[in-house]
């Protein structure tokens, strides 16, 4: 009986022991390899969680410094944050803000008007443009409101992100640095970047619904691995304690490290893959930040045409087939972030003319001629016709409804491409629809206005 109990002493047991051997020290580089990649993560995800936190101070900045109107509200119609200006205009301060009802901070003539929007940009999933008065310390200020729906993960309303400017201000504005074309070129900047701050208003949705996704499952994998590191400080805690044989097979079946080793490699390549997400959606952001201020520059014309229609496409309540065509690469001379504006204004527009389309359909072509960078964007819209299109540049000049737009982005638009040796211009698309052609130098001029 002796023998039994004992079969490691047996000559005939030594392959078998031999074969287990093998493969559990198989395992055991397997952990040691699948720990050390552990740690490597580790230091991965903290550098991931610094990007998120300047993500989060670059977020507040705008909030902070933002001048046009801000509001985000809750489902219930809370008040969740403000852009500082609303502040100023209402004399409250952002804390005061906050948890209010936004009918508390609405001029009682337009609860009524707001109530209607808020419903109708809700059932349409569309962007609503309508004016609304705040209620101020010198009575009600008129501002131009475009209010969106947020919607999370699973389709259902979150809440709403209003954002607007005073009206009067706006066109007061304008009409006095049209007096003055030094006054103008010295403004000019100011307004691109408000035109592009307004632009980020109402993406701000798609934004926070792209950050959502990756960092829920980065939070969720992060959770899983925190378990799986458990297991394997209780198995490695009794390996340096000096446990038996017997004791470290029973323990790691009872904690299923075969299977945990696979498991965590599965959630170590999904939480990398959120968090690289997280960094390209961070690295779009800031590219689209750009005041596109300082010297022209050498820059690829195309990659800027990319990150502007991808972010106004994230922004539309509708799919929009958009096509790359000519050129993967094309150098122009420039400030990028001008250029950027630009380009997000003409496939704005183009989005807004394929409303009624019922599959809307834009090209973007890049290509070269004479010295000069060219980008043809054309959809298939309703297109334009001769008699607007003579005054489509003209500041102001607008074909939507009353509310629904400022008149101005063309205009900016066409005096920037001006400003860089450029042109920006019209042409009727032959296969039906809008084209709009703009043209930057390749090499830096003479006498440039950049």
């Amino acid at each position: 009986m002796e023998h039994d109990h004992t079969p490691y002493d047996s000559p005939a047991a030594a392959p078998p022991l031999a074969v287990e051997e093998a493969a559990w020290v198989d395992v055991l580089s397997a952990m040691d390899k699948t720990y050390a990649n552990l740690v490597d993560y580790q230091a991965q995800l903290e550098d991931q969680n610094h990007a998120l936190e300047d993500m989060r101070s670059y977020l507040n900045s705008i909030m902070s410094s933002v001048s046009d109107a801000l509001i985000v509200v809750s489902r219930q119609g809370r008040v969740e944050e403000t852009s500082s200006s609303v502040a100023q205009m209402t004399g409250c301060s952002a804390g005061d803000l906050s948890g209010l009802d936004i009918l508390d901070i609405v001029a009682p003539s337009s609860r009524d008007h707001l109530i209607a929007a808020l419903s109708e940009c809700t059932d349409r999933r569309a962007t609503v443009t309508c004016e609304l008065s705040l209620s101020g310390p010198e009575g009600e200020i008129l501002l131009e409101m475009s209010i969106n729906a947020r919607f999370d993960e699973r389709g259902r309303l979150s809440g709403h992100v209003l954002t607007g400017r005073p009206v009067g201000e706006l066109r007061r504005a304008y009409s006095e640095l049209a007096a003055s074309h030094d006054a103008l070129k010295s403004a000019q900047s100011l307004l691109v970047q408000n035109e592009k701050l307004a632009s980020l208003g109402r993406l701000l949705a798609g934004v926070a619904h792209e950050l959502n996704n990756p960092i829920s499952f980065v939070y969720a994998n992060t959770h899983a691995m925190e378990r799986y590191a458990t297991k394997f400080e209780t198995y490695f805690n009794e390996v340096q304690d000096g446990a038996s044989r017997e004791k470290l097979m029973a323990l790691r079946e009872e904690l299923r490290l075969d299977r945990e080793v696979r498991n965590l490699r599965e959630a170590i390549a999904g939480a990398r893959d959120g968090a690289e997400r997280v960094r390209d959606i961070v690295e779009d952001l800031r590219r689209l930040s750009s005041d596109g201020s300082g010297e022209s520059v050498a820059f690829d014309l195309v990659t800027v045409a990319r990150t502007a229609a991808h972010w106004v496409a994230r922004g539309s309540d509708r799919e929009v087939a958009i096509v790359f065509d000519g050129l993967a690469v094309l150098q122009a001379m420039g400030r990028a972030g001008h250029i950027q504006q630009i380009i997000m204004n003409l496939v704005q527009n183009a989005l807004d003319a394929m409303v009624a389309e019922p599959a809307p359909h834009l090209t973007i072509t890049a290509s070269e001629e004479a010295g000069m960078a060219r980008l043809v964007i054309c959809d298939n819209g309703p297109g334009i016709s001769e008699e607007v299109a003579r005054s489509i540049f003209d500041p102001f000049f607008t074909t939507k409804e009353v509310g629904q737009g400022t008149g101005l982005g063309l205009a900016i638009s066409h005096r920037i491409a001006t400003d860089h040796g450029g042109r920006l211009s019209y042409r009727a698309n032959a296969a039906g629809g809008a084209c709009f052609l703009l043209e930057l130098p390749q090499t830096k001029q003479m006498g440039s206005k950049v």
